[in-house]
């Protein structure tokens, strides 16, 4: 089974992550780095259904399927992550602690499962690590919201 963890530091406090981890309205500027998924149905409460809605690819069709597992702001959000109706699911776990300079999150993707999964967790921890360096951070630091 493989796996991967990002731990990035933000300069704002605990509530504004969350906010922006969360947000329907932001959530689309830093996934994917401003071109990526829009969720569709989206409530940070323990058993939501939603959708992760982008840009369908050959071989997929543009929807990740998710439930939420754990919600308890501004600290745990956790959900399933399905690229396809028949795949097994994938856990995202997002967990937000204070640090001295504002907020710590921890971006864990567990359960990929096979070749195809080693290989899916390669390519998400590269377009992941990229969203939490370039577009999250952009999106905590506008004043637009």
């Amino acid at each position: 089974m493989s796996e991967f963890e990002i731990v990035r530091e933000y300069p704002q406090p605990r509530p504004r992550v969350w906010r922006a981890l969360t947000d329907p309205a932001l959530v689309p500027r830093w996934t994917s780095t401003g071109r990526g998924g829009r969720p569709e149905g989206f409530v940070p409460e323990v058993g939501t259904r939603f959708r992760f809605v982008g840009r369908p690819v050959p071989g997929w069709d543009g929807v990740v399927r998710c439930e939420i597992l754990a919600a308890d702001a501004p600290e745990l959000l956790s959900f399933s992550w399905r690229n396809h109706e028949s795949d097994a699911p994938s856990t995202v776990t997002c967990r937000l602690d204070e640090s001295a300079g504002g907020t710590r999150l921890t971006y864990r993707h567990t359960g990929f499962r096979g070749v195809g999964g080693f290989f899916m967790a390669r390519l998400l921890h590269r377009v992941r690590r990229r969203m939490l360096a370039e577009g999250f951070p952009s999106v905590l630091a506008a004043g637009d919201w």
